[in-house]
């Protein structure tokens, strides 16, 4: 991961993993649904995001942070989006913001408040461990 600092002084990763167009195979998958647990299925940490969202960019700096990669699915640049956007809606099923929705090792962790609760109480760092999102 290639990290600049832009002229207001804040280190941003490069746009390695941030998906903006849905690659080949994302194409061949017409159900939203089956896009999330595609995506999710074959990526150690995914992480559902709107690049106006303050809370998405604190879950892309906390998981870059840690040292991880996500791949990064802006929902308002990709073309299947809304639709993704209420899979996402549909997981969260209790009235909160479906994003960032952040999932790791194939499975839904939640939302940013799931996961700087997993961070605080010291289990975030051993689930990206056993998703092979981390080697050390």
């Amino acid at each position: 991961m290639q990290v600049t600092t832009n002229k207001t002084g804040i280190r941003m990763a490069s746009n390695m993993g941030i998906e903006t167009e849905a690659p080949a195979t994302m194409m061949m998958l017409d159900n939203p649904y089956e896009m999330v647990r595609h995506l999710a299925s074959t990526n150690a940490v995914v992480l559902f995001s709107k690049s106006g969202c303050c809370m998405c960019t604190v879950a892309k700096r906390l998981l870059f942070g840690l040292g991880v990669g996500p791949t990064i699915i802006e929902l308002d640049h990709h073309g299947a989006g809304p639709e993704i956007q209420a899979v996402l809606f549909q997981l969260v099923a209790d009235g909160r913001q479906p994003v960032p929705a952040v999932f790791v090792g194939g499975k839904f962790l939640g939302g940013i408040e799931t996961l700087m609760a997993c961070h605080i109480n010291g289990t975030l760092i051993p689930l990206l461990k056993e998703a092979g999102a981390l080697w050390l």
